[in-house]
């Protein structure tokens, strides 16, 4: 099957300029195409992840890609699909969460010999003359034509500063500067991307003359429409310090049933045949849907041996066989504590209060016993396995 192809068969295409120019270049390697990645956080998080897998597709088709790391626009932040202005990062901020998302990239992506590039936006951006900005760049952009956007829309009423009106300029000329550089025929970005991207086909059109293409992916929603990658104590990451490989895998396990097909289709690389074969698997058979999915894809992100023993660990823990060391664990030094106390410490629970309800609610056990009483003081025997509601454990370590 070809590239193109399959990509639709996994149901990634959201948006194309030209399906048939798009088709030819992709399936003949003929892509330069960039995506770009604004530093926010000091670690990628399961909202990049998809893009992160579309490159690497891409890359083992014979296209090259160009991961754009936005040191320029990080400093203003994209509105697109936010409902508030994103927090300003300073320039430190910026380039220590771009040192992270570089490290992290190179699992997904072949930067040798020339294969993939990578590019700070920051090159370009930061140098700029605002008069020239506005002779050579504003010119080419109707005010009109940009409040027709969805990405701008649903911020009017609202707010939208002219701080982020600039945002969709900005991005389309990193476009522009791409092309010419780097010969990047190609945009790829998420489907709330669309109206920037078109943006610096256009730039490039009106500038140079030249056709430019765009294609966006389909956001990774779960089967109620809300982005997936969130969990109770926020993002999931693909830094193993902020969500360890054990929490990982257990995101993927813990996937709804509606959505554990969708979700190999589109993120793992297993063979288009053998998921075909599981699209009608029911029961327990989704529980092994579920094993598979999230074992593939904590093996992309954090290697075969972690996947390994999350795997292991998820299994010796849902079999009843004792506890294990590879899932969060939290180091406490007194045994004798509250119940409510150790809630927190573990950070199950930001406050007492969500502490106490959390526990009034039937929502807490410890070693397998229902914790029924908030005031209970525990005495913790060397360790203890924490389980808040049905998914979620904690292992807590007396020092």
């Amino acid at each position: 099957m070809k590239m193109y192809d399959e990509l639709v068969a996994r149901g990634l295409i959201a948006q194309v300029t030209d399906e048939k120019e798009i088709r030819e270049m992709i399936d003949n390697g003929k892509a330069t195409f960039y995506i770009g990645f604004d530093p926010t956080a000091d670690s990628l998080h399961v909202g990049h992840f998809m893009a992160l897998c579309l490159m690497k597709r891409l890359q083992m088709a014979g296209n090259k890609p160009i991961a754009l790391l936005g040191g320029g626009t990080g400093m203003i932040g994209d509105p697109s699909g936010k409902s508030d202005m994103r927090k300003m990062l300073t320039k430190e901020d910026i380039e220590h969460n771009i040192e992270c998302f570089k490290k992290q990239m190179s699992r997904f992506i072949d930067f040798s010999d020339g294969k993939a590039i990578m590019v700070n936006n920051a090159d370009w951006l930061l140098n700029l003359n605002y008069i020239d900005v506005l002779r050579e760049v504003g010119a080419c952009f109707s005010v009109n034509k940009m409040l027709t956007f969805e990405c701008y829309k649903q911020r009017m009423e609202r707010g939208l500063t002219f701080l982020e009106f600039n945002y969709m300029i900005m991005q389309s000329y990193d476009f522009y500067m791409l092309y010419q550089k780097y010969g990047c025929n190609m945009q790829f970005g998420g489907d709330d991307q669309w109206a920037n991207m078109l943006g610096g086909t256009e730039l490039i059109r009106k500038k140079l003359g030249k056709d430019a293409h765009a294609m966006t992916i389909t956001l990774l929603l779960n089967s109620e429409g809300k982005k997936m990658g969130k969990t109770e104590k926020g993002a999931v990451w693909l830094d193993p310090e902020k969500t360890s490989p054990f929490e990982f895998y257990q995101y993927w396990r813990n996937v709804a049933d509606s959505d554990v097909m969708k979700c190999i289709r589109m993120l793992t690389f297993l063979p288009l045949e053998e998921i075909e074969k599981m699209s009608d698997w029911e029961g327990s058979q989704l529980n092994k849907a579920k094993e598979i999915l999230a074992y593939e894809l904590t093996k992309l992100v954090h290697g075969e041996e972690e996947a390994n023993k999350a795997d292991a660990s998820a299994k010796a823990l849902f079999g009843g066989n004792g506890i294990t060391d590879d899932m969060p664990t939290t180091e406490i030094t007194e045994k004798t504590i509250g119940v409510l106390d150790l809630l927190v410490a573990t950070k199950l629970t930001a406050s007492k209060s969500e502490a106490r309800r959390l526990v009034q609610g039937g929502g807490v056990s410890i070693d397998d016993r229902k914790i029924a009483d908030p005031a209970e003081i525990l005495e913790i025997d060397g360790s203890a396995i924490i389980k808040k509601g049905k998914k979620t454990y904690h292992k807590v370590v007396v020092k």
